[in-house]
């Protein structure tokens, strides 16, 4: 996808996801912190938007007849579980292999999820909304912080919900999420992160805030090297933080 003048799109960034787009779904391969972190990140946004919606979270399908968008879908590892809680679930993304590589692996699972190679500001600019709009460990990859958290705004309808998670801007996050994740442990391809483009939660709401959201809950991400597991923490916000808004009605 061309990169334009107003585009959240950083053509870096879209080349160095793509060359790696065949290995979303190995749990082993470079993407392997992603497929630790998705249960948290899962359970969050069920729990949230159950309660939201005044539904039970434990049902078969809680987010029955809602419209979920994930921004920067990658492979599909949030919208293929999206789509199993019952939601109707559209996936973005501005690298045509990680579309490709989504599709695909959809198909296989037999779930109907509409996938398209787009931008959050093209999709806002057709005018579409969404109950859930989903915006996990991308902001931190985009070209214009200001467009997207305008687009996100404009993507949610009145009284839905959007969430957010990504990275804080702070010393520890750059020794742990950088040089210990990038360059010591490897979890992570080096230049997968790039500490200036980390956000601090209060930049993060005041971004929503203008664009009409107002954020309800902010909560750290944080993980247990002994376990080797994530778990939230409420008083943790140093390295990786989630949150959710509700959009004005």
């Amino acid at each position: 996808m061309a990169e334009t003048a107003h585009s959240t799109v950083d053509s870096a960034e879209i080349e160095r996801f793509s060359r790696i787009a065949e290995e979303w779904w190995d749990p082993k391969g470079k993407f392997a912190p992603l497929h630790r972190l998705n249960p948290v990140r899962l359970g969050y946004i069920r729990d949230r938007a159950a309660a939201h919606w005044r539904r039970d979270p434990l049902s078969g399908a809680p987010l029955e007849g809602l419209s979920l968008l994930d921004i920067g879908c990658g492979g599909g590892l949030l919208c293929e579980p999206m789509a199993r809680l019952g939601a109707a679930v559209t996936g973005i993304d501005a690298a045509e292999r990680n579309i490709a590589t989504a599709r695909r692996h959809a198909e296989g699972q037999g779930l109907a999820i509409d996938y398209r190679e787009t931008t959050a500001e093209a999709l806002a600019a057709e005018g579409r909304q969404f109950d859930i709009v989903l915006a996990l460990e991308i902001i931190e990859h985009v070209a214009d912080i200001d467009l997207f958290l305008r687009s996100c705004g404009q993507l949610t309808k009145p009284g839905g919900l959007v969430f957010l998670s990504t990275l804080n801007r702070t010393a520890k996050a750059w020794a742990l999420a950088i040089a210990g994740a990038e360059y010591v442990l490897r979890w992570l391809p080096r230049g997968t992160h790039d500490w200036r483009k980390f956000l601090k939660p209060s930049e993060a709401v005041r971004g929503l805030r203008s664009a009409g959201v107002e954020t309800q809950e902010i909560v750290g991400v944080v993980y247990s090297p002994l376990s080797r597991a994530w778990s939230l923490n409420k008083r943790d916000l140093d390295v990786n933080y989630m949150l959710y808004g509700v959009a004005g009605r």
